[in-house]
């Protein structure tokens, strides 16, 4: 509508100029005095309908538009009402909402292309497994538009429901309680698990401590601080105690009011530092999932881990990624024997490529750990047999949040609905 607004008014107003040029210049069609009423009540015209045009395109697009975002939007209000910058505003506008169109078109084809085909219809069902400071709520789904994509390409969806904030010990059996409740009730037998950030841990621990092993079948861990956080370490040593208390109560009251059983905000940032992940991976004891020294156990598609995989887009040389103490031994089982471990990890362009507060933090964590997510580190990320390593063309990048979809942005480059899908459909392969 807003398209057609623009081409109409342009067309209008040239046809309406040239009118009146040539009115005045040589009395064409007719002399200005006989036919300026008619002139003057198409004039009157044009503006009723495009003003009809224009605020129906307007408002249909503030209302259904993902990709506008708050920023466009406020754009958009302030510079409708100052000449030349509203023309640049509405461009904006329409250049925004028409990607958007063809990126959501598209995808609805593919969607209607290989509906039959059921790519994402697993073996045994996918459990979400959120991070740290989030809830699972159907008011606002911490996975964005990704569960629905994969449902709709045939999955069965779970979710964690843990605690916001805890230790990952607690977390760990939280999670373990849900995985057999949802075995027991469903008769599924096992679930595939995939968990981003702190729910990586959560599900590591849950395996290895908790008694879970015979109720996963796979765990794939996105952008899980695996070695822990330099950034974390460097804020519980330099802040105050007492402002850190004051935090931690303040977040534990509000989590409680939420939902959270026995909130502890403390516990989960300790366990995130990189001393707190030394001590998680010494009880684990996954030496060989850290080291990405255990091969594959399932067949299909798995890879070596070092072999550093990258999107297709941005092809680069392999990363060093730190040993975590010798391979587990004869003497030393391997608690994921038997379950498919695979990690994926990206990387943040710039700071002003992240949405708030990753564009303040991605610098910091910068300073102390290197290229990062906007909160955890290229190094922290590799785990199991097979790590993904996600670095697109161009300046955006992809950040810790756009992992999860979380801003439901359509990234230039990266489809983040159909990677998950593709995660999904290549556990299929393997007759997960």
């Amino acid at each position: 509508m807003l398209r057609l607004f623009w081409w109409t008014t342009l067309l209008a107003t040239l046809g309406l100029v040239t009118t009146l040029i040539t009115m005045l210049a040589v009395s064409w069609p007719a002399s200005w005095g006989a036919a300026w009423p008619v002139w003057s009540a198409g004039l009157m015209a044009v503006i009723v309908i495009e003003f009809i045009i224009f605020w129906i395109g307007i408002i249909t697009v503030y209302v259904t538009s993902v990709q506008l975002g708050l920023k466009i939007r406020v754009i958009g209000i302030l510079c409708g009402w100052i000449p030349i910058a509203n023309l640049i505003a509405l461009r904006l506008i329409i250049h925004t909402v028409g990607e958007e169109v063809r990126f959501e078109t598209a995808k609805e084809q593919l969607d209607r292309a290989r509906a039959s085909e059921r790519i994402c219809a697993t073996r045994y069902p996918v459990l979400l497994v959120h991070g740290v400071f989030f809830r699972d709520t159907a008011l606002l789904n911490y996975w964005g538009r990704i569960p629905a994509e994969l449902q709709r390409n045939g999955a069965t969806i779970y979710y964690g429901e843990h605690q916001s904030a805890a230790s990952v010990p607690d977390s760990a059996r939280e999670l373990t309680a849900r995985i057999r409740h949802i075995v027991e009730t469903t008769g599924c037998g096992k679930v595939n698990v995939i968990a981003h950030s702190k729910g990586g841990l959560d599900m590591r621990y849950a395996i290895a401590r908790c008694g879970a092993t015979p109720f996963v079948a796979s765990l794939t861990t996105i952008n899980t601080p695996h070695r822990g956080c330099g950034f974390a370490d460097y804020l519980l040593t330099n802040i105050p105690l007492p402002v850190q208390h004051k935090v931690a109560a303040t977040y534990n009251a509000a989590a409680a009011r939420l939902g959270d059983a026995k909130p502890d905000f403390m516990a989960a940032v300790h366990d995130l530092t990189q001393a707190g992940c030394t001590r998680l991976n010494a009880e684990i004891g996954d030496r060989a999932e850290l080291n990405g020294t255990r091969g594959s156990n399932a067949g299909g598609d798995a890879v070596p881990r070092d072999a550093g995989i990258r999107t297709p887009q941005s092809p680069r040389p392999q990363f060093p990624v730190p040993a975590y103490g010798p391979a587990a031994g004869p003497a030393d089982s391997d608690p994921f024997a038997g379950i498919v471990c695979q990690s994926v990890g990206s990387k943040l362009a710039h700071a002003t490529t992240g949405k708030f507060p990753l564009n303040f933090t991605y610098p910091l964590v910068k300073w102390f750990d290197g290229p990062n997510d906007g909160l955890v580190a290229q190094p922290s990320f590799p785990w199991g047999e097979r790590f993904t390593w996600l670095e697109p063309n161009g300046t955006r990048g992809i950040s810790h949040a756009d992992m999860i979809d979380l801003n439901r942005e359509n990234i230039p480059g990266f489809d983040v609905r159909e990677f998950y899908v593709q995660i999904v459909a290549a556990l299929k392969r393997r007759g997960l």
